[in-house]
């Protein structure tokens, strides 16, 4: 069946591509949450709350009569990347760019504002939230543990989407349990002594333990999602001395990222990891300091709420996929789901689109229309039978 192109659409498109323009970094997303305020007001929610958790923000449709709490969550950040593109409208803000699509994801977000303000909740709330710093995974965990965040509970179901490129377009993607990885990064820093180059025995060189522990990561690894155990460890970076010939590093680090599905395989290999860490690093005569960062949990879907995805992918008229596995990027709505009732689908950007966080990709506005259609049903099904 043909759908009638929504009014607001030419509207949110442009704002898409407005935010698409200024995009700005984990944190620092102060522009970008004042033209989101800037067009909330115009809608006329029944409260926004602003500064949650940095520069979130949260709009609140209030029936005024007793029923759920639904929260749906969209993100403010863009990522450290140079866009390629030469559109009208890419960035303007050199090395930064909305290259995940939280610009797409924004957009759809406010549609879902307009219809609300058209179409409010038959019973209970629904709460708009637009979250800092989701690509560092900190900013949903920043919100939770604002007081300010208080006056919004309590939330009875949390739901959430990201666009997934090598999909059909529009196409809803959903399972039950884990629907993205537990993730987390490390830090490692070796300590050790400078010495000649002539005369390396004079010190403590730390690249005999850096690439040792590489080696062990790769061992610990089982990329194979049929089997158990799955596990992906990657190094991200290295830093090991300067460019001086004559000169023995006495300082080095590594950077790797671990994904598992669950929390618990996570603390386990985590564990098994610092241990040998620890023993190289006695080992070579080195002090090792560590430090975890852009920490992600997993991603679990409520198996009710994804009954309801389908059923509301079914109800619109989308093609539906039961995702076999959980995948394997960090999400930060992982927050909620452990801490609400919920779940997070995806929405199809085209087989052959760009993928996630490279420089050519841009969120494609003809799936802006599938995304409101899948909260509103949503919303529908939640609160207004």
């Amino acid at each position: 069946m043909t759908q009638t192109k929504p009014v607001w659409l030419p509207e949110v498109q442009a704002f898409r591509r407005q935010l698409h323009q200024h995009p700005e970094l984990s944190g620092a997303e102060e522009q970008t949450a004042l033209r989101v305020l800037e067009k909330l007001e115009h809608l006329q929610p029944s409260q926004i709350f602003t500064g949650l958790g940095g520069h979130g923000v949260a709009a609140v449709f209030d029936s005024g009569r007793p029923g759920p709490t639904l929260l749906f969550r969209t993100e403010l950040d863009a990522l450290p990347i140079e866009e390629v593109n030469e559109f009208a409208y890419r960035s303007t803000n050199p090395g930064v760019s909305h290259k995940c699509g939280h610009d797409g994801h924004m957009a759809v977000m406010m549609g879902f504002a307009h219809y609300l303000q058209g179409h409010p909740p038959g019973k209970g709330r629904v709460l708009l939230l637009f979250q800092p710093a989701e690509e560092i995974g900190a900013g949903a965990q920043w919100m939770l543990d604002d007081p300010g965040f208080d006056a919004l509970l309590p939330i009875d179901h949390a739901f959430a989407f990201h666009n997934l490129p090598g999909f059909p377009s529009g196409q809803i993607v959903c399972r039950e349990g884990p629907f993205s990885a537990a993730v987390q990064s490390l830090i490692v820093r070796l300590h050790g002594k400078t010495a000649h180059a002539g005369e390396p025995e004079n010190g403590t060189n730390p690249a005999m333990a850096i690439s040792e522990i590489i080696k062990a990561s790769q061992t610990a690894c089982q990329p194979d999602r049929d089997k158990e155990g799955f596990a992906i460890l990657t190094p991200v970076h290295i830093n090991l001395g300067e460019v001086a010939y004559g000169v023995s590093a006495g300082y080095g680090e590594i950077h790797l990222t671990i994904r598992t599905w669950t929390e618990a395989e996570m603390e386990k290999l985590s564990q098994r990891l610092l241990d040998y860490i620890g023993r190289v690093s006695k080992k070579y005569g080195l002090k090792a300091e560590t430090e975890w960062t852009n920490i992600f949990r997993t991603n679990r879907n409520d198996p009710e709420m994804a009954a309801l995805i389908e059923a509301a992918a079914e109800a619109e008229g989308f093609s539906y996929h039961t995702a076999p596995y959980a995948f394997k990027w960090g999400e930060d709505f992982g927050a909620f789901t452990q801490q609400y009732r919920g779940a997070m689908f995806g929405i199809g950007s085209g087989e052959d689109h760009p993928a996630l966080h490279n420089p050519d990709y841009d969120f494609p506005d003809e799936i802006i229309p599938v995304g409101v259609r899948m909260y509103t049903r949503l919303c529908e099904a939640i609160l207004n039978h």
